[in-house]
Order: structure tokens, then sequence, then C-alpha cells
């Protein structure tokens, strides 16, 4: 029996792809070397905030410097505060399963989440249970931390559920030992995804927060 569900954030909690790079598109165009929204989101989705600035200043060939001077992270939060919405379903999940343990365990930095539960209004779903891959060594599709997670709740990984956007994730997921689902329920999923996830590794796949709620059951029964 299943006993922690670790949730990740961007695409499963908040959809908030779409808006984190629209943001950077509008940041590398600043900088000199206009990328298709397309093309962001194969290079930079599920990226730890540290791997962003190195990959935006690659692609712009600017310094780390020059990169951070734009100030991504403050920009991204104030589009987040103007348009962000929640995965459609997801707090009726969080109520079904109420008594399971939960986390978060993302590659969005402390203060992205912090604020992102915050304009959700789902902060004290989660209390201190809130776990950012900038804590680890090595950001997904390594296990770092989704390990982390479970460690900090007190379950072993075998006995932890994922729900998973990317392929990344699911690679992680895996990776740790925990039983996999991928969610295509956020804006920014293209079609072949649910393929891509499944040749990750994926145990399950699910559209709607609906058909997640009908695997944990099975799995926390």
């Amino acid at each position: 029996m299943k006993r922690l569900i670790v949730f990740d954030f961007d695409g499963v909690i908040a959809d908030s792809e779409i808006l984190a790079h629209a943001v950077l598109a509008e940041i590398v165009t600043e900088l000199g070397a206009p990328m298709a929204l397309e093309a962001l989101l194969q290079t930079f989705t599920g990226k730890r905030f540290d791997e962003v600035v190195a990959l935006v200043s690659a692609t712009t060939g600017r310094s780390v410097a020059d990169c951070l001077a734009v100030d991504i992270e403050r920009r991204t939060i104030a589009r987040f505060r103007r348009d962000i919405k929640e995965i459609a379903g997801v707090r009726a999940y969080l109520e079904a399963f109420g008594d399971v343990k939960r986390c978060i365990a993302s590659s969005s930095s402390p203060s992205r989440l912090a604020a992102c539960l915050d304009i959700l209004g789902l902060a004290d779903a989660f209390g201190p249970n809130v776990y950012s891959a900038s804590l680890v060594a090595r950001g997904k599709p390594h296990p770092d931390i989704f390990l982390h997670a479970a460690r900090q709740c007190g379950v072993a990984a075998a006995d932890a559920i994922v729900i998973e956007d990317s392929v990344n994730g699911i690679r992680a997921a895996v990776a740790a030992g925990m039983t996999a689902i991928g969610l295509l329920a956020a804006s920014h999923i293209r079609p072949g995804h649910a393929e891509r996830m499944r040749n990750a590794g994926a145990h399950h796949i699910a559209h709607t927060y609906h058909e997640v709620e009908q695997i944990t059951r099975q799995l926390v029964a």
C-alpha cells in the first residue's frame, strides 16, 4: 500500500509552464537570441533555476551575470501573480486523499514555489512539506529530490506515488523506485507526450485528475 503522494509543481499543481516560458521568450529576445515557444519548452522544461540561467547564457552567448541581471525570477513571479491558474481538479484530488501524506518535490526555486502556493491559496495544503531541487546535488532526471522528499516525510521510496508532467520527472521517479503517474492535464502538453512518458518508464498515464484519482485509489487500497 502506498503511503505518500509526491507532487511535481509546474504542470501538476499550477498550469505555469506556458507562462514561465513566455517570460523566458521575452528575456532571450531581449538578450539577442529569439527562440520559438516550442523550442523553449523542449529546452527549459523541468530544469532547476541554476540550470535555466546557464541555458539562457549558453543560448544567448551572454554571461551568467548578464542573464541574472534581467531578473528572471522576479519577472516570472510577476506574470504568475497576474495569470496563473491551478490544474483543473487538483483541489478535489487533494480533498479525496486528505488522509494520505503528501508533499511537493519540484525543480522550481523555493521562492517561486512559496509565491505560487500563496497566489493559488494552497500553501496550507502542503505546509512545510515543499521541497525544491535546489536542496539536492542533482536535479531531475536524477532521483535526488524525490529521495530527499521521501526521507523528510519518513516514507520508503517504494511506498511513494509521484505525479509528474515531464519526461525528466518520470525518469527521476522511476530511478527513485517510486510509482510514476504521468499527468497530461496542463496547457503546455503537446501531442506525443504520453508516449514519451511511457518510454521514460511511467507506470500510469492520466489525462485528468479524475483519472489520477482512480489510479491512486487502486494504489492506496
